[in-house]
């Protein structure tokens, strides 16, 4: 890690508003962390509906979702991630008994590996229980899901050593760029603030920023300790953004041991040596819990390994960077012909970290705080990550697929923008910066705060506005009452991706153990029963429902019309099952 301060290109901080993080207060952190979620508040659930019913003249009325009646996004995924995190923190109070089984996925075995497990949120999943507190729980963490990728944004950059208003724009950019729309039903993919938050975590603690390199006088153990916690709790949460990020870690510590080796060995305080030991081996234990279990569902069922042909249909391509998904408010609707033509899955292969982003990054080139040399790197590191972020439409996300455990189980290449965008939001943070000193060199004394943020603020209300989502607020019908009369373990039908995730959070009164579940991969003998259920009652589905146990099946009468679950309903004495009809809905008991 390099002293930048010695170049000839790099100026000091000279006035309040670009000190760098070295001399942050506590008030300051407070009234960042208040107003990083309050922020979140605004832009994911209040502002979004005003400005929708705005922009369509008043053609759609201004709403505001109920978070104990409706669940952001969806309703789909969405509904799964809440069954999540109320199956962890049920589990954690019964002392884990059965955790990676789950209620979920019968008669699977390690149903709950076959997602993220979002376990870092299982704190939440100790609050309340049934499904009304699963539906307020998930908002909740929806909220606050945006709101730490700010703060985490915001803290990275001023203690890179940045000003705030420069910190803000790369939080807004982090927080609300374009593309983390297209997961807007991926809780573990929202869930990046504790990536950017430990590494300013880790920075602080070793005493190091882009500014001024590294001074040991500024070295602070008990910061090094929490980003490793921190990084550990970012894991916890899941692989599909965790992966890379131990990746990247892993990374940073290598090139930091060869700068230090380079530098001539600068000594290090021994307290910060143990808490590195210390904090560096709490991370990797909890990585490795993880990633054996990961690695036990790989044993368990060798097709959960993605080809390199199924990859491909979910990679995106460059025109991707320029398409928002259809969840913003902004571009939305105005990219839908860009978004087909991007093929299957499209939301997910919108890449597009936004448009006042690119243009503030771009300026950051020519006018920054950082040096040129930084600039360079970053921007190398740019281009090569969104290469490997076009998964196999570009040329070296193989090298990733081929050598690098853990990315031939994952589907979805567009997901590593997230690199890329942190590094656009660091250049941008730099030509915000770089202006605002350059707004108060060329003023008066008395006005150069003024005139630094007449010239910088627009710029953070740009980049919020490009990211204000338009969501849906999907209300969640009630348990039906012949689900709550199901002898477990029982089966839902229909049982399909498009419907068991309801039947997931309405498990969230009792959690019994039931056939639904959502999932990116379905083991065998669980898609057995899954088809052969199409054709219940016949004596082949009931000698299937007789091997695994299953005792009972519910229908659920107004989603099982027009699919071949309907012929279920017409089934009248049919021999060792007994039909009750429960309100509008059917439960068949095995006798």
């Amino acid at each position: 890690m390099s002293d930048v301060a010695t170049e000839p290109d790099v100026a000091p901080a000279v006035t309040e508003a670009d000190q760098p993080a070295r001399r942050l207060r506590l008030p300051e952190w407070g009234a960042a962390t208040i107003g990083s979620f309050l922020l979140a508040i605004a832009m994911t659930w209040l502002i979004p509906p005003y400005a929708a019913d705005l922009a369509s003249g008043g053609v759609k009325p201004a709403t505001i979702g109920n978070p104990a009646t409706t669940i952001a996004g969806d309703g789909g995924d969405t509904a799964a991630q809440a069954w999540l995190v109320a199956w962890d923190g049920h589990a954690l109070k019964h002392g884990l008994s059965g955790w990676w089984e789950s209620n979920a996925f019968y008669p699977a075995k390690y149903g709950l590996a076959l997602n993220d497990t979002l376990f870092g949120y299982v704190p939440a999943g100790l609050i309340g229980h049934g499904m009304t507190a699963a539906l307020l729980r998930y908002n909740i963490l929806f909220v606050f899901a945006f709101g730490l990728a700010f703060l985490g944004g915001y803290a990275l950059v001023r203690q890179l050593g940045a000003g705030r208003v420069a910190a803000a724009v790369a939080g807004a950019a982090l927080a609300y760029t374009p593309w983390r729309y297209g997961h807007i039903g991926h809780l573990n993919i929202l869930s990046t603030g504790g990536i950017t938050l430990a590494f300013a975590m880790l920075a602080r603690g070793h005493g190091w920023s882009l500014a001024r390199g590294y001074l040991r006088e500024r070295v602070r153990p008990g910061w090094a300790i929490a980003g490793w916690v921190v990084a550990a709790w970012q894991v916890s949460l899941g692989f599909g953004v965790g992966l890379v990020f131990v990746y990247m870690l892993a990374l940073t510590f290598l090139c930091a041991g060869v700068g230090w080796l380079v530098r001539g060995r600068p000594p290090l305080p021994g307290r910060l040596i143990l808490g590195d030991l210390g904090g560096g081996l709490f991370f990797t234990a909890v990585t490795g819990y993880f990633a054996y279990a990961y690695q036990h569902i790989r044993e368990l069922y060798p097709d959960v390994l993605r080809s390199w042909e199924y990859t491909g249909a979910f990679s995106p391509t460059l025109r991707g960077l320029l398409v928002a998904p259809g969840p913003t408010l902004l571009w939305g609707k105005m990219h839908e012909p860009g978004r087909m033509a991007l093929g299957v899955a499209d939301n997910e292969k919108a890449l597009l970290c936004g448009y006042a982003l690119y243009l503030l990054a771009f300026g950051g080139m020519f006018l920054s705080i950082w040096s040129m040399r930084q600039r360079l790197l970053m921007l190398a590191g740019t281009v090569v990550g969104v290469l490997f972020a076009l998964g196999t439409n570009g040329p070296t996300y193989r090298l990733l697929y081929l050598y690098v455990p853990g990315f031939d189980g994952s589907r979805t290449p567009g997901r590593l923008i997230l690199w890329p965008t942190i590094l656009l939001a660091v250049l941008a943070a730099g030509f915000v910066a770089g202006l605002a000193r350059a707004a108060r060199n060329a003023t008066l004394p008395e006005w150069r705060r003024p005139a630094a943020l007449v010239v910088t603020v627009p710029l953070l209300v740009a980049v919020l506005a490009e990211g204000l989502p338009d969501l849906a607020h999907v209300r969640i019908a009630p348990r039906p009452a012949a689900m709550a009369a199901a002898p477990a373990p029982f089966v839902v039908l229909p049982s399909d991706d498009g419907f068991d995730s309801t039947t997931m959070i309405w498990s969230t009164e009792g959690f019994p153990k039931m056939v639904n579940g959502v999932a990116s991969y379905n083991p065998p003998d669980r898609q057995q029963v899954r088809d052969t259920m199409q054709t219940f009652p016949s004596a082949q589905s009931l000698d299937l429902l007789r091997q695994h146990g299953i005792r009972s099946v519910v229908v659920v009468r107004d989603r099982v019309v027009g699919t071949p679950f309907e012929l279920a309903l017409g089934a009248q004495g049919v021999p060792g099952l007994t039909r009750r009809d429960i309100g509008p809905d059917v439960l068949f008991t095995l006798d």
